[in-house]
């Protein structure tokens, strides 16, 4: 029998009940993985945990599923949010996917002052993070926000929220782990300007924490800190 095939969809889920795939799964499921009626499928939405189910029927751009039964409750996820400044496509790309795998709850790109760039694609991220959570079997798709400046960010930072802010060449403590809810703020290549480091020194929830002895690049830093940062208890 073929291996069950994880699918995000946005409908509700429940036991006994048929629902349509997207045009882009019916051609992922029948024309890339060569999949037909009858063979598994595993079905999440964010909401209802995951069920499991069957293909009724599947064509070039159409196909009908039928969801059986629950194997997964959803469950509780950690509050964390990576703050990233937007980087090269590649390395958002990157940056999105491997976030999504560590379980980040939320994505919200910055634009800092040595920000590579101000353009994001959104629908091509939100794609991104939608296959990682679908392979790495998580049950949510973080939320991905709209790219926003740093400054006016911290301005409405929310009271309940910490924010370590992972700076270069500091005798700043080594990040470790935390208690939710908590966020991550990884910088630029080329790192923050004064101006930026004096507002995140100044701003009452942001602790300046260190990476370690070596400068990453900010793809791989944002990789590394998720890790210190959920320590034990990554999800």
């Amino acid at each position: 029998m073929a291996g069950s095939i994880r699918l995000y969809v946005e409908a509700p889920l429940e036991a006994d009940r048929n629902i349509t795939a997207s045009a882009a799964q019916a051609h992922y499921l029948g024309t890339v993985m060569r999949r037909n009626a009858g063979d598994p499928v595993h079905l999440f939405n964010g909401r209802d945990g995951e069920f499991a189910g069957r293909i009724l029927m599947v064509r070039k751009d159409r196909a009908e599923l039928r969801i059986e039964q629950r194997v997964r409750a959803q469950a509780r996820e950690p509050d964390l949010w990576l703050l990233f400044a937007l980087l090269k496509r590649d390395a958002t790309d990157l940056v999105v996917q491997k976030a999504t795998e560590l379980g980040v709850s939320g994505l919200h790109p910055i634009m800092t002052e040595r920000s590579n760039t101000h353009r994001m694609n959104a629908a091509r991220l939100r794609a991104i993070a939608v296959e990682a959570a679908e392979q790495c079997e998580r049950l949510t798709i973080p939320h991905l926000a709209p790219p926003r400046r740093l400054l006016d960010l911290l301005a409405e930072w929310p009271a309940e929220r910490r924010l370590f802010a992972a700076l270069e060449r500091t005798t700043a403590p080594r990040l470790s782990s935390a208690s939710w809810p908590t966020a991550l703020l990884i910088g630029p290549e080329g790192g923050f300007t004064p101006s930026e480091l004096e507002a995140l020194q100044a701003h009452p929830l942001v602790t300046a924490v260190s990476l370690g002895p070596r400068v990453l690049r900010a793809d791989t830093a944002c990789i590394a800190g998720l890790a210190l940062l959920q320590g034990g208890h990554c999800a």
